[in-house]
């Protein structure tokens, strides 16, 4: 996969929704953490992170509530904005995966929360086995709408005939594929998990976070809001409460550099 200007497109569009992006997108489950934790084989309490397309910053303080030293990585200016709004304290340098500003070996874990797929892998994973050091881990994840429950496989399909530029979440059976073409040149062996969780909040939240991909961010504004009203209307029949209840699966790659490894 290639960054091509189509994609940088999409990639940079998080900048004009950034604040919708803090405040509907979910979190991560604790239980993903405790799995990079033991494929990696050592805590985050501790470790030296680098939490490269760090949007907003929700992984990053998660992993700094597990005792991390986090250093956030984020190309976009508004994504930044909103990451140094909500956690002022935490070293923000503005730069992407691609070209990591930083020395060999510093970093315990190189971590991508819903980001990598906006990288090229031919660049970013290089560099990612770069600033590890010996012995530390890669991790990518993406949340995924769990389209194994029916209302969220039609919401994604009413979606991907609605929008023009609509496209799947996550990468992690080509992220899995890359990281192992590429492991006995960087040294590293890969291990892939599953998790499943969910989460219940307003309507107006669910809405809020589906117009906060980056598809829906390159809509014109009327396109965009007749699209979600349509999506009011579906979901009131389901949840007439006004209280949604999101299933998602992380998909999880890990990618541990072996000791002695370049």
């Amino acid at each position: 996969m290639t960054t091509q200007p189509a994609h940088r497109v999409l990639a940079r569009s998080f900048d004009t929704v950034a604040a919708q992006y803090a405040a509907a997108r979910p979190g991560y489950p604790g239980e993903l953490f405790d799995a990079v934790e033991e494929i990696g084989g050592r805590s985050f309490a501790g470790a030296a992170v680098l939490d490269v397309g760090a949007g907003t910053g929700i992984a990053t303080a998660l992993m700094r509530a597990r005792g991390a030293h986090v250093t956030a990585v984020e190309p976009g200016a508004g994504m930044a904005a909103q990451l140094r709004a909500g956690q002022p304290e935490v070293a923000l340098v503005r730069a992407d995966g691609d070209a990591l500003p930083f020395a060999s070996g510093v970093a315990d874990f190189v971590t991508y929360a819903q980001a990598w797929h906006w990288t090229d892998p031919a660049k970013s994973s290089p560099e990612a086995a770069r600033v590890l050091r010996p012995g530390g881990a890669l991790a990518l994840w993406w949340n995924v709408p769990d389209t194994s429950v029916a209302w969220v496989r039609e919401q994604e399909e009413r979606l991907a005939r609605a929008v023009p530029r609509y496209h799947e979440n996550g990468l992690t059976g080509t992220a899995q594929d890359i990281l192992r073409s590429l492991g006995s040149r960087l040294g590293m062996r890969t291990e892939t998990r599953v998790l499943r969780w969910s989460r219940t909040v307003p309507l107006d939240t669910h809405l809020t976070m589906l117009g906060s991909r980056s598809y829906f961010a390159v809509l014109a504004p009327d396109p965009a809001r007749r699209i979600l009203a349509d999506e009011r209307r579906a979901l009131l029949t389901l949840f007439p409460d006004g209280q949604v209840a999101e299933p998602y699966k992380v998909d999880l790659t890990v990618a541990v550099k072996r000791t002695g490894g370049r």
